[in-house]
């Protein structure tokens, strides 16, 4: 069983996002996309049982470097990198590149996070099945292979639906797949031996131009102090009312 994990660096979900010149600042501490931890996770247990390979592929400048080493450390084979800066780039460019990079090798299962926490779009995954033609099941919480099926529950919006899904396949996996496993010692001194397989945009047909532009980025406005009511509990509330009605404008005048 051999098997893609396409995932993501992104910012920390503990660090502060800080807006420079219209861009968002990329010199923070990152990790992997917490969603594409889950679909390795997955890839790993799988791999475990079945036997097979599992590579890492990701997209982006040198800070994407760190989450490929860290998927190595935690017990994928290879990694494929990409290497292209994402600032300007889209779903459509994203998934165009990542669809290409599968194609390049057979692959029976392609495991990617349900979506990432920086954009938050969950579009790429599902593009990349669309163009290679292989079906999808997205927010998956369960997943079970037997012979060439996927087996698998997925998350839908408050309620679970089973499928079976023919390989080769694209899962997406949602939070409560499994718990993702730390990087042991030994694996993460592995992982800064072994060699990065580069895989540059003339491979992938050359560099593909996004279909969507970001016009602007602004930093969120600071959040105004907070204002204490004094007097008796019917004077705070009327005052809370009017400050509702005149300030807020979130009450209309009656």
């Amino acid at each position: 069983m051999d098997i893609a994990v396409l995932i993501k660096s992104v910012i920390a979900t503990d660090e502060p996002i800080r807006v420079v010149q219209g861009a968002i600042d990329q010199n923070a501490k990152r990790t992997i996309n917490p969603y594409d931890e889950y679909a390795l996770e997955e890839a790993l247990r799988i791999k475990e049982t079945l036997g097979g390979t599992v590579t890492v592929i990701s997209i982006g400048g040198d800070v994407t470097v760190e989450a490929l080493r860290t998927a190595l450390a935690m017990g994928a084979e290879e990694a494929v990198w990409i290497h292209a800066e994402t600032d300007r780039l889209d779903e459509y460019a994203v998934s165009k590149m990542l669809a290409g990079a599968v194609g390049v090798k057979t692959y029976d299962l392609v495991f990617a996070g349900h979506l990432s926490v920086d954009n938050g779009a969950g579009q790429v995954a599902i593009r990349v099945a669309e163009l290679l033609g292989w079906p999808h099941a997205g927010a998956i919480t369960a997943c079970r292979i037997e012979g060439r099926v996927a087996h698998v529950t997925r998350d839908a919006e408050g309620d679970s639906e089973s499928w079976e899904v023919p390989l080769p396949a694209v899962l997406t996996a949602q939070q409560g797949l499994n718990e993702p496993r730390y990087p042991a010692l030994a694996g993460i001194m592995k992982a800064k031996r072994k060699p990065l397989a580069e895989l540059g945009l003339d491979a992938l047909g050359g560099a593909i131009a996004p279909r969507a532009e970001r016009l602007a980025c602004e930093a969120q406005p600071a959040r105004p102090a907070g204002r204490k009511l004094s007097g008796t509990p019917k004077e705070q509330a009327a005052e809370l009312l009017a400050l509702l009605r005149d300030e807020a404008k979130v009450l209309e005048r009656r």
